[in-house]
């Protein structure tokens, strides 16, 4: 078990001591010096090094193994990205700098908004917005917000039972009642089911396309023109773009709204909560209810106009999350149309790849294609009490990180697997037949091996459930 620092403290190690650093301590004025010692611990900086060194060597990560839970998380983006975004002359900038001083920051934002209004095929954007889940929110605020200003009392959100979990929470927290659509056996909607729910009090109906089983939704135009006949709007999840970039744009499919996730698709690592972006796209109808400022062009200036009356207003401090911004525009600058395209078509063949070698073997309730992830159900598969987690436990100690497990709800013990478009083929065969030996030869001959699991961690089987409800916060 590796010990915490303060374990490791220890008054006969020489520490840097900020106590008594009376150069330091004269350049803090009096009233910001703590009234208390900081009790920092006392560890030799080899030690605190090879500490920290140790601790990053017993994570997960893209660098280091394959990791199946793909663009949602751990989508491989090119280092090259990460480089631009901490060039001095944008990470020694101050958000309260007038915009005279920031004018290249102005010109990436807004060609960042053209560039996502092209491969959407929306009329205008918002970069505002610092995560998926508020990208939601801000456009189930703006749907609210038009049907206010045409005198429209709507006060439901159609969600279907295989869309982003986020999406029913991102609703209710905007005021909406959630009505509840059950999917077809591939996640796909019924155009006649959709019809039974429709009612004047329907506001918008929100669709993941491709859906959380990894299948294209088949019948969009005819969703589309039943909701827009209702007087209806059709909101755009656009977490699982990474699957149709640059083949399909949700604007030309009859989308009114629509959320981007910066941090899934165009290059930015989302592991651990953060951080990110979901810039939120709007047909011109609803363009004056965008979060202000906008950044617009005047002539040979960009300007942030915060003369937006109808605006739904500001959801997070200054402009937005700008170093995330930077990696999504050098990634798209770099790639280009046919290099984005690309990656859309690697990551469904990747997927497809993986697919046909599992389905022999293990059942994927949403059939024999998928755009870029699919679902197993390896449920009729298991024996003596094993279950998924079980799985995605033994699959650490074969180095592994698991892909997502129990989501969908949708289909029981499922595990979702999202290769993404950079891993190579021996990669994926490698993953394959892990799994294929854990769930079909393992859970047969050596159930206890996937029940005790993972025994070669630097921690072994937690009680997830206490740890949710008893959280441990600190060290005593």
């Amino acid at each position: 078990m590796e010990k915490l620092l303060n374990e490791l403290s220890s008054d006969c190690k020489a520490a840097y001591d900020l106590e008594s650093d009376i150069e330091i301590k004269a350049q803090i004025p009096e009233n910001l010096k703590r009234n208390l010692s900081l009790d920092l611990p006392s560890i030799a900086e080899s030690d605190l090094l090879r500490h920290f060194t140790s601790l990053s060597r017993k994570n997960y990560a893209v660098s280091t193994t394959f990791y199946p839970l793909g663009s949602c998380t751990m989508k491989y983006n090119p280092l090259v990205n990460e480089r631009i975004a901490k060039f001095d002359n944008f990470n020694k900038l101050h958000p309260c700098q007038d915009e005279e001083t920031i004018q290249g920051v102005l010109e990436v934002m807004y060609k960042l908004e053209k560039d996502l209004c092209e491969i959407s095929g929306m009329d205008c954007f918002s970069l505002q917005q610092a995560a998926g889940a508020q990208g939601e929110f801000a456009g189930l605020l703006i749907i609210a917000k038009y049907f206010k200003s045409i005198k429209q009392k709507r006060t439901k959100i159609i969600v279907p039972d295989s869309a982003h979990g986020t999406n029913p929470a991102s609703a209710a927290f905007a005021g909406f009642d959630i009505v509840s659509l059950k999917s077809e056996s591939d996640g796909s909607i019924s155009p006649a089911k959709l019809k039974e729910v429709l009612t004047p009090e329907i506001a918008a109906i929100m669709l993941t396309v491709p859906n959380t089983l990894g299948t294209f939704e088949r019948n969009i135009p005819e969703i589309s023109k039943i909701i827009h006949e209702n007087g209806s709007l059709l909101y755009y999840d656009g977490a699982n773009l990474n699957a149709v970039m640059g083949v399909v744009r949700p604007g030309d499919m009859g989308f009114d709204v629509m959320h981007i996730n910066l941090h899934k698709t165009f290059s930015t690592p989302h592991g651990g909560g953060g951080p990110g972006a979901g810039p939120v796209g709007v047909k011109a109808f609803l363009e004056p209810f965008l979060p202000f400022p906008r950044v617009e062009s005047k002539g040979p200036k960009f300007v942030l106009n915060y003369e937006k009356p109808e605006s739904i207003g500001k959801l997070k401090s200054f402009f937005g999350n700008f170093p995330v911004m930077l990696k999504a525009y050098a990634y798209i600058k770099s790639l280009g149309a046919k290099g984005l395209k690309n990656v859309s078509e690697q990551a469904v063949l990747n997927a497809n790849y993986m697919l046909a070698r599992f389905k022999d073997k293990i059942n994927i309730p949403a059939g024999n294609r998928c755009m870029h992830e699919f679902v197993l159900s390896p449920k009729a598969l298991f024996k003596n009490g094993v279950r998924t987690l079980d799985v995605a436990k033994r699959l650490l100690d074969c180095g592994y990180y698991a892909p997502t497990v129990y989501f969908p709800l949708i289909v029981e013990e499922s595990i979702m697997i999202e290769p993404t478009e950079t891993e190579s083929k021996e990669t994926l065969d490698a993953f394959v037949d892990t799994l294929v030996k854990i769930i079909r030869e393992e859970t047969s001959l050596e159930p206890q091996k996937l029940k005790d699991a993972p025994v070669n961690t630097p921690v072994g089987r937690l009680n997830e459930v206490e740890a949710a409800r008893k959280p441990i916060l600190k060290w005593e």
